[in-house]
This record gives C-alpha cells, structure tokens and sequence, in this order.
C-alpha cells in the first residue's frame, strides 16, 4: 500500500515536468515564428497536461503577489528587482505580464527551486492565488472598470477578494492597499492585517458610492482630502506610506526618493505599494530603492523602439483610467492613438467616451489600429484635430520621433514591430 501512496502522489510532479518539457517546446516554437516569448502557450501546455500546475509549482516557496486593474506589471517589475537587490534567495517572476493561471505556471515551470516568487495576478485569480499561493504579501493597487464584456463587475470582484481573505483568516496574506480606493479597503476588511499606502491616484470614476452601504461618499476638506462614507462610517484609512510629489513619505516623516527610471505620478504610487511590500517581506528601504532604479522598460512599457524611420515611445493603456494616466505622459507633435477591440482589449469600445481626450487640444493626432474611425469620432466631439490612418506601420512614420498610446493588442504588436518581442 505505501508503494502504491507514493505513485499516486509522485504523478502530479511527473505531470508536471512532461508538461513543462512538452510546454518549453511550443514556447521555442512561438519564439521561432515570430508570435511572441512562448510564455503564454508554454503555460497552456503546462496546465493541459498537468491540470493541478498552478498549486504545484506555488508549493514551497515564499510568495509575493501583486493584483488590480491598473499598475501589476510594473508594480510587479519593481517589487521583484527590490527583492534581488537585497540578495535573499532567487526569485522567479512572471516579467512578461501572463498573469492568469496558465501564465503563472508557465512563469513557475522556468525555475522550480527558486524560493521566492513574485508574481502578478490576474484580478479574478487572487482567490485561487491566496488558496494555493498562500502569500506572505498581497499587494492591492485599485479597481475600475476594464473590459466589463469579459470581467466581472469590480464590485463583484471586490467581493471575491474579500471573501478569500476571510475564508484564509490567520493564515492569509499581509495585503498592501490603496488607502485611496475605496473598493481596495472595503476588500481588505477580511485581512489579518493591513499596511496602507496613500497615493496619487487622481482617478475616481469608479468610486462614487460606498461599498458597503452604497450611499454616496463624501470627501473631507483638509489639507490631504480623504473620503469617507457619512451613513457607515467606512473611510479612508490612515496610511504609512504616503506618495508626496516623486518622494514617498514614510510614517516617521523621513522622505523616500524611489530614483525610478520609469515616467508618471503613477508609477511613483506603484513604487510606494511596491516599497511597502518589500520593507513587509523583510527588505530595507535602500535595497529596495536600489532594485527600482533597474526598472526601465517593464514588459516593454515605456520603452522606445525604431519602427521603420521613426524612434517611438510606445505606452500602453487599457481602459478609462489608464488613458487618464498616459495621456499627459505624451510629449509628441503629432501623436498616435492605437486601438483595437479584440478579445484582449475588450470587444466593446464605448469606453472611449470616458476618457478625457480633450486634454489633446492643439496636439494632431493619428488614429490608428482596426477602430481608428471610432476613436475619430470620439475625438471629434472632442475637438481634437486628428487623421485616420488604420496602418500602425504607416501610422507611426508620420513623424521620425512620436509617442504611441495604444490598447492591448496595438502595443504588442508594435512591440514586435519595434524587435521588442
């Protein structure tokens, strides 16, 4: 009988490994025909060969884990090089932005005894990460609204986060929260404990009502305004990290420079989760801050490619708050605005008449990318001066230097256009 024991327990790592072999073959194939870094289709395999992966290869190892609509992968990118600098182990990480299940075992199979993992997490795989991943850190960016035709409601998924951490009690995550959104602290109220980073977040078209009672909320007048719900008592919480222009102010008052080599206020609210988290697993403030200077271009955000004639600064934005925060990232005259509406983008574009593209007034604009003439009469009402042009590789030579701003699918494809990927 215990011969027998041992061979029904041994078979999810046999499993395992022929799925891996099997996966990094098809992976070698994506990277062969030009379609990509095989992360996506190596994870696949995997996991139909090997339906119990994702918990496998999560056993054993100390788990860092970041989630939210806006910021995981550069959040990510950061919480990971501030984890190497401080020299505590090896890491393994999903750098190149696959964050569902089959992503984060394709991640996990390229390196099975690293001890630490620091993974991002697709906003509807946090409960199946807190259960199998069982992280010592969990990180909370912020909700809103992104490819609603696919994704549940955010309250919905509020409520699945919360749920998880209840049902985890003592032995669920740390969480790092938002203090600002008040979904990501209604979320966290299941969480054993709780650090809160208060950032620059100037998006809040996603948190009118309260979570919990659904009144509308109310925002203080004080020198920080913060929200607070007058009929429940939920409110924004005090936080020990709080973003202060490009520093992050730590609860004793000392000013943190995170010397990030990324653009945005956002990113510096990404740097603040990410340093909270860090300084939580055990990594002090200057290891940290030296591991974020090595951020550059994460998952090829932000960084510039030659693309035919023209040197093209590609950034990506996914839904209404994202664009919010990129559009006064762009720097170009002209500038070209890539969307598409597949899967991956989202089917349904009439998200567009919630992003604030009126702020583009006096720029020219090159619309581009298979909805280009939908984005054209968004920007039409906007007054904004633009041309159609649906090509991206015509698109973008308009100019011999421009800023792109693109939906999911443009931007991996400029990438590829760019010998990014």
């Amino acid at each position: 009988m215990g011969g027998v024991s041992e061979r029904h327990h041994s078979r999810p790592g046999v499993r395992v490994r022929l799925g891996a072999a099997l996966g990094e073959v098809a992976a070698l194939g994506s990277r062969l025909a030009r379609r990509g870094s095989g992360a996506s289709i190596r994870g696949q395999v995997l996991t139909r060969v090997a339906p119990q992966a994702f918990r496998h290869l999560l056993a054993g190892r100390r788990v860092l884990a970041v989630s939210g609509t806006n910021g995981k992968t550069t959040t990510t990118h950061l919480l990971a090089a501030a984890v190497r600098a401080a020299d505590v182990g090896d890491v393994v990480s999903n750098a190149d932005g696959a964050n569902l299940s089959y992503g984060i075992a394709s991640a996990l199979s390229t390196d099975r005894h690293a001890p630490i993992a620091v993974l991002e997490t697709d906003e509807r795989v946090v409960r199946d990460m807190i259960e199998y991943g069982r992280p010592e850190v969990l990180v909370f960016l912020n909700f809103s609204r992104d490819q609603l035709d696919r994704h549940h409601e955010i309250k919905s998924l509020a409520k699945s986060w919360r749920r998880a951490l209840e049902d985890a009690g003592a032995t669920g995550p740390v969480i790092v929260g938002n203090a600002t959104d008040p979904l990501v602290v209604w979320a966290a109220q299941g969480a054993r404990k709780a650090i809160w980073v208060e950032t620059a977040t100037k998006w809040n078209e996603d948190s009118a009502l309260c979570p919990e009672c659904g009144a509308m909320l109310q925002v203080d007048d004080g020198a920080r305004p913060r929200w607070y719900c007058a009929e429940c008592g939920l409110r924004q919480p005090e936080a020990e990290y709080t973003v202060a222009g490009n520093a992050i102010r730590l609860s004793s008052g000392e000013l943190i420079d995170p010397q990030l080599n990324v653009p945005g206020y956002f990113n510096v609210s990404n740097a603040a989760c990410a340093l909270a988290a860090a300084v939580e697993f055990g990594i002090s403030e200057t290891d940290a801050v030296s591991g974020f200077a090595t951020v550059t271009s994460p998952a090829g955000r932000f960084a510039t490619a030659k693309i035919g004639k023209a040197q093209a600064r590609l950034i990506l934005a996914k839904n209404p708050a994202g664009w919010a925060e990129a559009l006064p990232l762009i720097e170009t005259d002209p500038v070209v605005l890539a969307i598409d509406s597949v899967a991956a983008d989202g089917k349904d574009v009439s998200w567009l008449w919630d992003v604030p593209y009126e702020v583009l007034r006096g720029r020219n604009v090159i619309c581009a990318g298979p909805r280009a003439q939908d984005l054209a009469v968004r920007l039409s009402y906007a007054e904004v001066e633009h041309e159609v042009v649906p090509d991206l590789f015509d698109a973008v030579n308009y100019a011999k230097q421009t800023d792109v701003v693109a939906t999911y699918t443009p931007f991996q494809r400029y990438l590829k256009l760019g010998g990014l990927r």
